[in-house]
């Protein structure tokens, strides 16, 4: 089941020569339960590529979402991501599960949360 979602995070940096990963402002992490080193997948809404990666914290406040390693070359600074994560749910659970979604504007600041 969908567990969390970052939905319009801005990319801020890509930096490939890193060793892997995608770097997210803490609070953003915290706001929808999302943990360092959480298997994520991402979908770029401006060229359509999805890709698995994990997830490294940044400073809080920083706004920062940064395409690291092979990830850079898969989206350019400004592009929109949808951030995906899922769990594993007990089928009598399912029912009540609800994911948290966190939508940010231009600026991946909280517009808001569902």
């Amino acid at each position: 089941m969908l567990k969390s979602k970052i939905h319009l995070a801005r990319v801020t940096e890509v930096k490939p020569d890193y060793e892997g990963s995608l770097t997210i402002d803490r609070d953003l992490m915290d706001a929808v339960k999302l943990l360092p080193y959480e298997k994520v997948l991402v979908s770029n809404m401006e060229n359509t590529n999805r890709f698995e990666t994990y997830l490294l914290p940044e400073r809080p406040g920083s706004g920062t979402v940064c395409l690291n390693g092979p990830a850079a070359r898969l989206g350019a600074i400004g592009d929109r991501l949808v951030i995906f994560s899922f769990c594993h749910v007990l089928t009598d659970e399912a029912r009540n599960h609800r994911p948290l979604i966190l939508v940010l504007d231009k600026n991946n600041k909280p517009a808001r949360n569902t």
